[in-house]
């Protein structure tokens, strides 16, 4: 056994049961990359970042994602098709295997830790087979000093071994791939992905189990950005939402992008140090900030590379290109990613039917309701056989890395924003005046002159309307934008056509939230949209 590198000297891969490895602890950034590059398994870019293949997985597998079912988790995790039961039994072999896997090899183990907080701080050992995946831990988790590394001991670790593929009928997964989350050995085992995500998403699974469930703290699937006097507004929205866009403001400074917690002193702080990005279609004009951050120490996923340059518009490998990057490659960050005294939350949604407001105001049971919807709309063209806008809905914005029950996390929100006075409103950066394909999109700088007006409290004292569907308060004068854009139903010429799109969202919207009414409270339910008969 070789471990090299700067370590604590209590720290080694032989406690996880690895043997006879070469082990390179901590390297930077550059050091890694040159491995990979060396190694055949990376190249190098003209902008100085490394780009990589993950192979046969380009995303998540969310079907292969499991939660280890013990004393711990039993009774507490909402289990399902989005929380898979593992047997603990079956485990244990398991990472029997992928460590005696890892034994003999060339291996990389990194010490890091997520939430910028430190009263809860949570520290991660990450062990990767590919020098790039740790280079990935490197970018997306935060990084302790060298005195830190020096005392280090791991909350959780996380076991990643790409090129190990399980056994079903013996093992007990679904197919080769397998992403394990085991709370009471405080282990995330993955194998058989090259996708990086994993490591992500299985931290945060773990954090968004613990902190509500173990400190009483909110964990949210969200970016965060902050103002020059210290307010902190929140932006949740699924992919299409426009949630990386408006939450990036120049007059802003950047909390995070992606994952955060709200505690009990008022805080909101980033899980992580860094940042994970689509970057299909990505233009220097329209996301200057992440373009920018494409430079030596970021980490390409799936891109196609033309002569050394990014082929931004290719995605036949995958949509889901990516890039990671530590978080101070943006210019304008918050330091560290904290921000107190939360004032607003913005719910995103792209609605295709055309029947929402641009900008609403919700009431707590409004916005623990539509916590738990997590709208948005796929639109006509997007996928083989959509003809008309098709909803889709992710519980708290983010159903895939929830283990408890939405409602748990609708509720915690609710509660929050009561006690710290929070505004919540609900943001449609879709359609207008008509459905897709008979309206039209909102434009983009509406959309942000309706969020500087409510992040600079002049709609607190404007005249509302509500919503005779969904009951949400319409503001009646927004400044910089015109009268006529606020009320979705006098942007269309046709009333009896507004309501029956109206009333055919709000069946999709009761529908989905059927599943959720048995666990909600009155407040919650007394949010449920109702028809309205058309004209």
């Amino acid at each position: 056994m070789q471990e090299l590198g700067l370590k604590s000297e209590k720290a080694s891969v032989e406690q996880l049961g690895i043997k006879d490895a070469i082990v390179h602890w901590n390297l930077s950034p550059k050091q890694l990359a040159d491995i990979a590059v060396e190694a055949g398994q990376a190249s190098r870019t003209n902008s100085g970042a490394i780009s990589v293949d993950t192979g046969e997985f380009t995303g998540r597998s969310p079907k292969d994602r499991f939660i280890v079912k013990d004393e711990i988790t039993e009774n507490a995790v909402w289990w399902g098709n989005i929380n898979i039961p593992f047997d603990s039994e079956k485990f244990d072999k398991l990472y029997d295997k992928v460590v005696d896997y890892l034994s003999g090899k060339e291996i990389y183990a990194r010490d890091a830790y997520a939430c910028a907080d430190d009263n809860y701080r949570t520290n991660i050992r990450v062990v990767n087979e590919y020098s790039w995946s740790n280079m990935f831990a490197y970018n997306m988790f935060l990084r302790p000093t060298e005195a830190e590394i020096k005392s280090f001991e791991p909350d959780w670790t996380v076991i990643n071994a790409p090129g190990f593929k399980a056994n079903p009928e013996v093992d007990g997964t679904r197919q080769h791939n397998f992403a394990i989350l085991n709370f009471k050995r405080k282990i995330a085992l993955i194998g058989g992905t090259g996708y990086t995500g994993e490591i992500k998403k299985g931290i945060f699974s773990a954090l968004n189990f613990e902190l509500p469930h173990l400190k009483n703290t909110l964990s949210m699937h969200c970016s965060a950005n902050m103002g020059k006097d210290g307010d902190t507004a929140i932006f949740f929205g699924l992919s299409g939402t426009g949630k990386t866009t408006l939450s990036a403001d120049p007059n802003r400074q950047l909390i995070g992008d992606d994952e955060h917690g709200w505690s009990n002193e008022n805080t909101v702080f980033n899980f992580e140090g860094g940042c994970y990005a689509k970057v299909i279609d990505l233009s220097a004009e329209r996301e200057p900030d992440i373009y920018n951050a494409i430079k030596e120490g970021a980490l390409l996923e799936n891109v196609v590379l033309k002569n050394g340059d990014i082929d931004f518009k290719d995605g036949s490998k995958t949509e889901n290109t990516r890039v990671s990057y530590p978080i101070d490659h943006i210019n304008n960050i918050a330091k560290p990613s904290i921000g107190k005294n939360p004032k607003n939350i913005f719910f995103l949604t792209c609605d295709a039917y055309g029947v929402l407001p641009p900008i609403s105001k919700l009431t707590p049971g409004q916005a623990a309701f539509h916590f738990i919807s997590g709208y948005t709309a796929k639109v006509a063209g997007t996928e083989a056989g959509i003809t008309e806008p098709v909803t889709a809905f992710s519980a708290c914005f983010g159903a895939p890395f929830m283990p408890l029950h939405p409602t748990k996390y609708a509720e915690m929100l609710s509660k929050k924003m009561q006690e710290a006075g929070v505004n919540v409103w609900l943001i449609n950066t879709g359609w207008t005046g008509g459905p897709y394909g008979k309206g039209s999109r909102m434009k983009l700088p509406l959309t942000r002159a309706m969020i500087t007006a409510a992040l600079n409290g002049q709609l607190d004292n404007v005249e509302y309307t509500n919503h005779s569907v969904f009951h949400v308060a319409i503001p009646k004068e927004c400044p910089g934008v015109p009268t006529e854009v606020l009320s979705p139903r006098g942007t269309w010429k046709d009333d009896e056509g507004y309501y029956a799109q109206a009333n055919k969202l709000a069946d999709q919207f009761n529908k989905n939230f059927e599943k959720f009414a048995e666990n909600a409270n009155d407040e919650i339910l007394a949010a449920v949209p109702t028809t309205k008969e058309t004209v």
